[in-house]
């Protein structure tokens, strides 16, 4: 009998066991599980209210310093950038209302709207927009997602203290005409500006109020709603902005989000009719809807990859062998296939799919696979790895080293099921820890982990949303990954507009970036949510969380 074959029984078996007990699409509760009534009209007065759960809760409310999905869904409601995605998922004017690009592909000049509003009424001007991104590039202001801005001529030299505010080629040539000038080229630039780090925030507000992000009560955002209830740990309460210059194509009178980490806790309030959409819903449950063609069931495409951090200053973590033998030893299709059934694909590389290349083809099939399924040589690999750095298999798993991840059934059952490959293929034992997300972000910045549980959602539709990540100035490369040579291709490809010199500069990067094994990376995602059948308008764009501003509840 092999020794894959006994792997994969044992793999099987703990899966087994941990759907065990995990209750039903049909019977949590005494009504079907295609219930789809609304919430009383008692409860919200006749209004449209779409009720959800925001699975964690938000570090800041503020777009410069937030840094994860857990924030960024209620932003996308609540701010608007320059561009933005519409009703049917493209990307189109936003608060611009046209734009003109130079020859050279270098400057953009964006016009505003007439009439575009705070939701305190103050007028949104490019000034706002100058001082947004300027701010967000303030070293004093010490945001995680200033890089995304590094494209701006100055941004980079003034967030490392190398320049000064005044070299941010971002300025306001009148109240409604903002220019931008880029270091160099960049064919997704327009898609950027529709990221919340580059969402606007009110001057005016934001110099009288350090504070301002933190309260509802002097939140003042843009978008098509506005933050009116924050129960920290909780509940959001979002409202109709009726200053929105696009306020006639929201149905939605508000949005209420509750803040539940427990997975199965808010698939409970779906299923018993209390949320209209969930987009976080258990693996077990996701199988069972779709074994049963549940049409409630969506299966959202994402461009995003599920990785474990490895800490490289850890021994013997720091071993390029012992890093690589925890990768082989993973077997990432039975993972995909019996445990997260969402439809995800095993990992080849850390880009996924999703993101095109040169020729207009998937940039993932033009690198190809850079991850190994090799039980058997991952156990030779680990006692090499090992006896460098004079460590036996026992000595490690003495050690008492824990892969870290977030609260969510998901994530515990993908970590034990690593954990009993680790186990097994390697005879090594590694246990685990919980906590909420807000705590792994900040253990994972302080270097305060062994494993960690990771995860990226591509920002904008280039291989760059994810190669950035491990840049040696990148405040998302949690293992500190310091490659000058990775850094150089990643220059060289973001200095180009020749496509074919761009694209073969980030293949080359992730292929280092593979042989050097920083992070493991696990499967490719997907995006599965269910929606309610009285919800119409919800729409999926591969970057983004299931956008819900152009949502509508049936009476």
């Amino acid at each position: 009998m092999s020794k894959k074959f006994l792997i994969l029984m044992s793999v099987i078996l703990v899966v087994a066991m941990l759907f065990t007990g995990c209750s039903s699409p049909a019977d949590e509760a005494d009504t079907p599980s295609d219930t789809s009534e609304e919430t009383p009209a008692e409860e919200t007065g006749g209004k449209k209210i779409l009720r959800s759960n925001n699975s964690s809760e938000p570090g800041s409310l503020d777009p410069a310093l937030a840094q994860g999905t857990h924030e960024s869904w209620v932003l996308e409601n609540v701010f608007e950038g320059l561009m933005t995605f519409d009703e049917k998922g493209e990307l189109v004017p936003g608060m611009a209302e046209s734009y003109e690009i130079s020859d050279d592909e270098l400057t953009y000049t964006f016009t505003l709207r007439d009439g575009v509003k705070w939701s305190n009424g103050d007028p949104v001007t490019a000034e706002d927009f100058e001082f947004t991104w300027k701010r967000a590039l303030d070293p004093e202001l010490a945001a995680d997602y200033a890089n995304i801005l590094y494209y701006i001529k100055g941004g980079e030299a003034y967030n490392t203290g190398q320049g000064s505010r005044d070299d941010v080629a971002v300025k306001a040539l009148d109240e409604k005409t903002l220019e931008v000038t880029l270091e160099s080229p960049t064919a997704y630039f327009l898609e950027l500006t529709a990221f919340y780090t580059y969402f606007p925030v009110n001057k005016n507000v934001v110099e009288s109020n350090p504070d301002w992000a933190k309260k509802p009560e002097t939140h003042v955002s843009n978008g098509p709603f506005k933050l009116v209830k924050w129960e920290h740990n909780a509940k959001l309460v979002l409202e109709k902005n009726e200053s929105y210059y696009n306020a006639d194509k929201i149905k939605l009178d508000g949005i209420d989000l509750d803040i539940i980490e427990d997975q199965n806790t808010a698939w409970q309030k779906y299923e018993g009719g209390e949320y209209h959409i969930l987009v976080d819903v258990p693996t077990s449950v996701v199988a069972q809807l779709q074994a049963q063609n549940d049409p409630e069931l969506e299966i959202g495409a994402q461009v995003g990859t599920y990785y474990y951090n490895v800490n490289p200053e850890i021994k013997p973590f720091n071993n390029v062998k012992v890093r690589k033998a925890l990768s082989m030893a993973l077997d990432r299709e039975t993972i995909v296939k019996n445990i997260t059934q969402g439809g995800q694909i095993a990992a080849e590389g850390v880009v996924s799919y999703g993101l095109l290349d040169e020729t207009g083809k998937e940039f993932r099939e033009g690198v190809g696979s850079l991850i190994e399924y090799d039980p058997e040589g991952a156990k030779a690999l680990l006692e090499e790895g090992l006896a460098e750095e004079g460590m036996s298999i026992e000595e490690f798993s003495s050690s008492n080293f824990v892969l870290l991840y977030n609260t969510s059934e998901s994530h515990k059952k993908i970590a034990q099921a690593a954990q009993e490959m680790w186990r097994t293929a390697l005879g090594i034992e590694i246990g685990l820890e919980n906590v909420e997300f807000q705590v792994k972000l900040d253990r994972e910045k302080s270097g305060d982990y062994q494993i960690s549980r990771a995860g990226w959602i591509g920002d904008f539709m280039d291989p760059m949303t994810f190669l950035d990540l491990w840049a040696s100035d990148s405040s998302f490369n949690d293992v500190n990954y310091n490659n000058p040579e990775y850094d150089a291709l990643l220059k060289e490809a973001k200095s180009t507009i020749d496509q074919d010199v761009r694209m073969e500069s980030m293949r080359k990067a992730e292929k280092m970036l593979m042989e050097d094994m920083p992070v493991l990376p696990v499967y490719f995602y997907t995006q599965p949510y269910t929606v309610k059948s009285n919800v119409s308008g919800i729409i999926k764009v591969p970057v983004r969380y299931p956008v819900i501003t152009y949502a509508d509840i049936a009476e």
